[in-house]
């Protein structure tokens, strides 16, 4: 497996090599800038490519969907400073398979690393109850999703039916059903099957 880093600071790379040299069994690279990192991937084809949003000569996000758009199976984990719900869903709507903060455990970032490498997605884990309550979906006076709604979520991500779902909370199957329903409504969805693709996607499990 190709690895590419993609990060401004010489230090983060460096801990990211070391960390990753011990940890998966893969070819690493890294690169210090949008260009740099364009080149390298153009070159090496990587299989996963960890990339921070803040870049000299044009931002990790342009550079994701440059990436992206030149190769649509590129598998991308955004890893960055940024915890606020708005730029973890400007990088999942550009493409990326994964978003993990620079606060997350070396354990989290390379689970995550593995996860996206494997062709699943990957959310870092306190940020998707930040990302589902923040409203960032959200349009009007609609609320943010509730504990329970949370858990549903969490639950859908997993495969769990509505029917299994109603026994592992105690509820019945109408009430679940009709709290899906809800959720959709929150979420901007029409169909039962979208819901479950954003619960997967958030990696809400």
């Amino acid at each position: 497996m190709k690895i590419l880093l993609v990060d401004d600071h010489t230090v983060v790379r460096e801990g990211m090599r070391r960390l990753l040299a011990t940890a998966i069994d893969a070819e690493l690279f890294d690169a210090a800038s949008s260009e740099a990192a364009q080149a390298v991937f153009r070159a090496e084809k990587p299989d996963v490519v960890v990339l921070d949003l803040n870049l000299p000569g044009g931002g990790g996000l342009d550079l994701l969907r440059r990436l992206v758009s030149e190769e649509p199976r590129t598998r991308v984990l955004i890893f960055s400073m940024h915890a606020s719900p708005a730029y973890v869903m400007r990088a999942m709507q550009a493409g990326a398979c994964g978003y993990v903060t620079k606060s997350a455990s070396a354990d989290e970032l390379v689970e995550a690393i593995q996860k996206v490498a494997g062709g699943g997605r990957y959310l870092q884990r306190d940020l998707v109850a930040d990302l589902a309550g923040s409203g960032v979906w959200n349009k009007g006076p609609k609320q943010p999703l509730s504990a329970k709604e949370l858990d549903i979520l969490r639950l859908l991500a997993q495969g769990n039916t509505l029917s299994q779902i109603a026994v592992q909370l105690g509820s019945s199957y109408k009430t679940i059903a009709n709290s899906c329903t809800g959720i959709k409504e929150k979420l901007m969805v029409e169909r039962t099957g979208d819901l479950i693709r954003i619960a997967i996607e958030m990696h809400a499990g």
